[in-house]
């Protein structure tokens, strides 16, 4: 099962939550992404060459840890679930995904990580470059001033000095950047179920995808 759509739409909430209810695994592949950009920035590689680059990625070791439905992601071992979050962090994941180094190496962890079936992957080609065939897929979007606020509602929670405005064009700037990338950019699958949550809350998503999982389930 794949949910794909814009930052801020509320995928990570969601896909965790019918992960649960379904008894799959969640697959965060946005955050694997992040992982890239952050292992990236600290040691200052940035600038290698795509071959050079695409051997360093695959030797990074990035797993997903269920602790009792509160899921980490560490990489060789160390948990960056939080360091990720910066927004820093969150453009600089938008620049380094164009890289086909970066991209052909995360394909191949998430395909592997998902070809038991029973999962979870919500991100930005999931239902159109990862798993093209799954069984059920989602987009989920929402405008971008109620993306905006949900962000910028989470950095204040984390203690993070930040402002609306600059919160708002960092949305529609990573918007612009993941919709007009040359390597999988962000769409949405022609047989993907189209759902907005603007104005809604995670339970009213949520009952939606259960049932129109259901009814494809009954149409099979």
């Amino acid at each position: 099962m794949t949910i794909d759509g814009p930052s801020g739409a509320g995928k990570s909430t969601v896909a965790k939550e019918l992960a649960k209810r379904l008894g799959y695994l969640y697959i965060d592949t946005g955050a694997m992404y992040r992982v890239v950009a952050l292992e990236a920035r600290e040691k200052g590689n940035e600038a290698e060459n795509e071959d050079t680059f695409e051997r360093w990625v695959s030797s990074l070791r990035i797993t997903f840890l269920d602790r009792g439905g509160d899921v980490r992601i560490l990489c060789n071992g160390r948990d960056r679930t939080q360091a990720i979050r910066s927004p820093e962090v969150s453009l600089l994941a938008s620049e380094i995904s164009k890289r086909r180094a970066v991209r052909e190496a995360l394909v191949r962890m998430q395909r592997e990580m998902g070809e038991g079936g029973a999962v979870v992957l919500e991100g930005r080609d999931t239902g159109t470059v990862v798993f093209p065939g799954a069984e059920v897929k989602f987009y989920l979007d929402a405008r971008s001033e109620e993306r905006a606020r949900r962000r910028f509602k989470e950095l204040v929670e984390k203690g993070a000095r930040v402002d609306y405005e600059e919160t708002l064009r960092e949305v529609v700037q990573r918007d612009q950047s993941d919709m007009t990338r040359s390597l999988s950019p962000l769409r949405r699958a022609e047989d993907a179920f189209l759902i907005d949550s603007t104005g809604r809350s995670v339970e009213e998503v949520i009952g939606e995808m259960i049932r129109l999982i259901e009814k494809k389930g009954e149409e099979q």
